[in-house]
Parts: structure tokens; C-alpha cells; sequence
């Protein structure tokens, strides 16, 4: 983790929205850091991250980064790529470490999970009895008794069980295979109703067609460098993007 800037924040939410089922957790966590003008912070590097620069209004950025609202008392994680399954336990690690110095108060993980119906529904997991009970209160939200939870948000979930850490998980239904917008509002108006944040929804639909346009080229790009790096690896030549 490299630190940017050290804001005076009192008991923060840390909200993370890393790539999965519809790039739900991507487009609202950037939707977030957009809609509410919030600042950067810092930005996560790791050696089995893939050697990339994400490019947001003609400058490189490191893809993976933290942002903060001293307004809302807020923390936001987002991801531009897959976190590579080999650095997932110490990426979770590293975001509970990083909680537990900032005093974050509670960590919401938002993504998507596949349509079983009608797409109106956004369910939920936590990790304490007592966040299961207020997470029932809310009419919206239905709560997975059954199941598993993978990747960063599911190491998060299990750790804040075992050490009584408020962790909670916000999956909205989502479209398999291309972005979905839809579940992103859906799963930034859960969260604005939990936080007691307002948070205008109304655009997201035409904002994430931007946004698809630029996660669908940095994935893209991230694809194929991969692919040119491992060629590198096995003794091939670096590939044309790098001519």
C-alpha cells in the first residue's frame, strides 16, 4: 500500500468494489469516487499484479487505488483488473490490516451474482450476528443463508467472523458477461441507504456505457500484456504494444 495522503477521517466506511460478475463492483465504486468527489488517497501495487497503467483524462494512474471523503467519512477501494487468485489471501490481509489502523468502523463489499429471476433483487452476507439482524430490517435486501463467497470478499468475510470484524457484502443480480449498469445502481442505492448517504442513481445507466468503453479497454489491454509478458517469460519477443 502507498499512502498519497493521511486525511483526518474519525470512524470511516471502507467500501470495496473490485472486478467480478458484471463489473458491478468496478462501475460502483467508481460511480462512488465520482458522484461524491472524493480524493486519492494511495494506491495498492503487488507482484503478481498485472504491469499496467489504467488512463483516466489523458493521465496513467496505477489501476488498482484508495480514495476518501473526510464529507462522508468514507473510504473506497476500487480495482481495474482481476485480482490474481495468488495474491488474493495477502491483498485481503493487507486491506484488514489497513482497516484496523485507519479504525474503519465497517467494510462493505459491493459486486453482483447471477440472476435467479426477475433482476430486482440485491442480496447480502455478513460476518456478525448483529449486522445479519439490521441487514433483515431492509426491505430490499435478502440474505444468502447458503452458499460461498470467493476472492477478496470472501477471505474478508470469513476473517471478520473469526475476529468480530463488521464486514458485509452487497451482491446485487447481474448479467453474465458484459457490464451491467442496472446492478450497479441497484447496488450503490443499497449503500446509500445503509450509509445514509444520498446518492443519485439516475445517470448511472447512461455514465456506465462511459465507463464500460474504458474498464472493457483496460481489461483489454491488461489481457494482453499478460499474454506478451508470458511470452517474454518462455523466451518469445515482447509483443507489438510495446514496439
Amino acid at each position: 500500500f502507498h499512502m498519497l495522503a493521511k486525511p483526518k477521517l474519525k470512524n470511516p466506511v471502507l467500501v470495496e468494489g473490485f472486478p467480478g460478475l458484471g463489473l458491478v463492483g468496478t462501475i460502483s465504486a467508481s460511480y462512488l469516487i465520482e458522484k461524491l468527489k472524493m480524493e486519492p488517497m494511495g494506491y495498492i501495487t503487488g507482484e503478481q499484479f498485472p504491469p499496467l497503467a489504467a488512463v483516466h483524462n489523458h493521465r496513467p494512474l496505477y489501476p488498482a487505488r484508495i480514495y476518501y471523503s473526510t464529507k462522508h467519512d468514507l473510504i473506497v477501494f476500487i480495482s481495474e483488473f482481476v485480482v490474481p487468485i495468488g495474491a488474493v489471501n495477502e491483498l485481503a490481509d493487507k486491506i484488514y490490516q489497513f482497516a484496523r489502523k485507519e479504525r474503519v468502523r465497517e467494510i462493505i463489499s459491493l459486486g453482483g451474482i447471477t440472476i435467479k429471476g426477475e433482476q430486482d433483487t440485491v442480496y447480502s452476507i455478513a460476518s456478525l450476528p448483529e449486522l445479519t439482524a439490521k441487514l433483515e430490517k431492509m426491505k430490499n435486501i435478502r440474505l444468502i443463508k447458503e452458499g460461498a463467497t470467493t476472492g477478496v470478499t470472501g477471505v474478508l468475510l470469513a476473517k471478520g467472523a473469526v475476529e468480530g470484524y463488521p464486514v458485509i457484502s452487497l451482491l446485487a443480480e447481474s448479467q453474465e458477461g458484459y457490464m451491467d449498469p442496472k446492478a450497479a445502481a441497484m447496488v450503490v442505492e443499497a449503500l446509500s441507504e445503509m450509509l445514509h448517504i444520498q446518492i443519485d442513481t439516475s445517470s448511472l445507466e447512461n455514465e456506465a456505457k462511459l465507463i464500460d468503453d474504458k474498464v472493457k479497454h483496460i481489461m483489454s489491454k491488461a489481457k494482453s500484456a499478460h499474454a506478451d509478458y508470458k511470452k517474454v517469460q518462455d523466451g518469445g519477443s515482447l509483443g507489438s504494444m510495446y514496439g
